[in-house]
Order: structure tokens, then sequence, then C-alpha cells
């Protein structure tokens, strides 16, 4: 048996992750074959989203990310963590369904303070309902933040200090209203989207029942991101361990168990396979968004994160990610788009304060894709 699947180090264990989320091997041929396969994609920042696909999907533009938004097939939301993340359509209920609840009732005590009950989530939706009916009616395809915002203080529910973004994120949480297609001004590409009633927008949504529905996220997480531990998956979804563990029982015969640093780590038998032929991508080298799913979709970053680098990643520890250098599996560092009067280009951030020349070359072909990719 090769010594890779017996005593797996860390590189090799990140190159497991590579190849199940699609960044090593060839990728997804569509963007929406690329969302529906990671299950939920980080999306805070959208040109980050935009690149975190891109990655996965060889020959595609940020507009054709853009165009799955606008046609519906991919959608962004926050099923979980309270965090927008990238979701196939038909997804996005049923992972409400099991998530939503528990992060509702963690805001309870945010939502006591900024006076929200749920008869005023009630009456903001059906102002939403309205103001997008109006806007519909004079040819808009949704309705803007800040159009909704008005229409919230024109009935007498106050959006400031954050009041307005916790009432359009419960309307979303309970699978009222969705964000839709980009919001375009004067003709440029809007960075923004108009938020739509939901079943107008996804009109069919598969439905799971709970015990079920964690059953599959947690076999359709192993298969995007294992080699992952099942406390990775209870952080990431957000579900509890009881429950997850309860699942891991349910499908762990369609999932192989790796033992790393005394603790169990469950992928695919695809990815698995690998082990015994050598896993790819030991000299690959790829330049990632900030909040990519290969760093953020675990609870224990060490893996591939070496534990005092984590601040140059998160300065200050912020929660705001740069973008981040992965050669042969492991972080080694940080990159930046530059900006030189109409000039814009890329700059490497190695850890180790240097890139080798081979390394050199391939940082800057990610950087040409990068821009290729942010430029279409």
């Amino acid at each position: 048996m090769p010594a890779e699947r017996t005593n797996p180090t860390p590189r090799v264990m990140g190159r497991l992750r590579l190849v199940s989320q699609g960044l090593l091997g060839g990728g997804f041929p569509t963007v929406p074959d690329a969302v529906r396969w990671m299950t939920c994609m980080q999306a805070q920042d959208l040109g980050s989203a935009l690149w975190a696909v891109g990655q996965r999907v060889p020959g595609t533009a940020a507009s054709d990310v853009r165009a799955a938004l606008d046609a519906g097939t991919v959608v962004r939301s926050w099923p979980m963590r309270g965090t927008l993340h990238l979701v196939a359509p038909e997804d996005l209920q049923w992972i409400l369904g099991i998530t939503g609840g528990r992060l509702m009732k963690s805001l309870a005590g945010r939502h006591r303070e900024l006076g929200i009950t749920s008869e005023d989530i009630s009456h903001c939706r059906d102002i939403a309902f309205k103001t997008g009916e109006a806007l519909k009616a004079a040819g808009a395809p949704g309705a803007s933040r800040e159009q909704l915002f008005q229409a919230f203080e024109d009935a007498g529910q106050i959006t400031k200090a954050q009041r307005g973004i916790h009432l359009l994120g419960s309307l979303c949480q309970l699978a009222w209203l969705v964000q839709g297609p980009m919001a375009g001004t004067n003709g440029k590409v809007g960075v923004q989207q108009l938020f739509v009633p939901f079943e107008e927008w996804i009109p069919d949504s598969r439905e799971l029942g709970r015990a079920e529905g964690i059953a599959e996220l947690l076999l359709r997480y192993v298969r995007s991101h294992g080699p992952a531990s099942i406390k990775d998956f209870a952080w990431w979804s957000q579900i509890p361990l009881t429950e997850a563990r309860a699942a891991l029982y349910e499908v762990q015969d369609r999932l192989v168990e790796l033992e790393f640093g005394g603790s169990s780590y469950w992928l695919s038998p695809e990815t698995a396979a690998m082990l015994d032929d050598g896993v790819p991508g030991s000299r690959s080298l790829l330049a990632l968004p900030g909040f990519d799913e290969f760093l953020l979709g675990y609870q224990d970053r060490s893996l591939v994160l070496a534990p005092e680098h984590a601040e140059l990643v998160v300065p200050g520890k912020n929660g705001v990610f740069k973008r981040i250098m992965v050669s042969g599996g492991e972080v080694v560092g940080t990159w930046a788009r530059t900006v030189n009067g109409k000039t814009i280009g890329v700059t490497p951030e190695p850890f180790a304060g240097v890139l080798g020349p081979a390394a050199e070359r391939s940082f800057h072909a990610q950087g040409r894709a990068y821009l290729k990719f942010m430029a279409g």
C-alpha cells in the first residue's frame, strides 16, 4: 500500500481537497455545474465569488457567472452562517429549512435590541411584495435594497442602525425574497442584485425532510470538500454535531475514512483512489480569491495554512480574508490586485519573501488568467 494512503502529509491532504473542489483535474463544464457540485460557495464579496467559480470552470469569464445570476441558474443568498453563498436554485429552500431556524434563533437577541418582531417581518414581506409588483408593472426586474428600505420607511418600518438589513435578511431566510438579477446602472455592470419574490424566481424547489436533508448536505460536502472531518462539516453548516454524526452513520458506506493526525477525515471513493497512484498537483500553484472555499470551508484551517501565517491572510483577525496563493496543496502566501494609472496588475506576497523561478512563472500565468477573466 502506498505511503500516501497510510501516512498522508498535510500537503497531500491539501491536494486531495483541491481535487475534490474541482481546482485540479479540469474542473467543471459550466458555471451551474460547479456551484451545484460545491453545494454552497462563500460569496459575500461578489468579485471574489466570481473568480472562485472561474478557477473551477476553465474558459469562462466573469460575465458568464453574472449571466448565470441574471438567468437564475445560480442564486446568491444566505443559506448558512448568516453569510452570502452561491447555491443551485433548487437547493436553496431545503437548505434554508435545515439551517434557517437555528440562525433566526441566534439573531433573536439582536432583533430584540432593534425592536424587530415577527409582525414587523410579516409587515415588511407585504411591503416588499407590493413594491415589487409596482416596479414590475413599470418594467423593472426587481427591487433594489435602497428601494425596499425606502418603502419600509414610508410604511413606518425604521431601517437605520442595521434594522433594515436585518429585516431584509429575515425575509430571505424565510424564503419570501431572494436576490435575483444583477442591477445595472447607466449601461455599466452592477455590483448589487435586485430582490424578487422567492417563488417567482425559483418556481421549482426540491423538498427534503430534516434528517434526509442533513444526510444529503453531509454527503455533498464531503464529496466536494473532502478530506474533511465531521467537525468541519458541523461548523460549515452550523448543524449540531449530534445530528451531523447521525447523518454520517447514514452515508458513511458511500465515503472513505482516512486517518490523519489521530483524527478521522472523510472523502469520496473517487478522490481516495488517487492515493493509490499518487495525488496530482505537487507542483501546482493557484491564485485563489479571498474567501475561497479551499480555506474557508473548514473549521480547522491549519491543515493547509500554518498557524503562524494565519494573521497574514486575515490581518488583525478582522474576518476579511486576503487572496491566497496555494502551492502543492499548501497556502504559501497572499496576492494583491494592483492599479497604476490605467494599468491593472497582480503582485505576489509570499510568506517566505520570494517565489522560486518556476513558481513565479506559474503565478504570473495565474495573474494573466485572473485579469482576463475579470475583464470578460
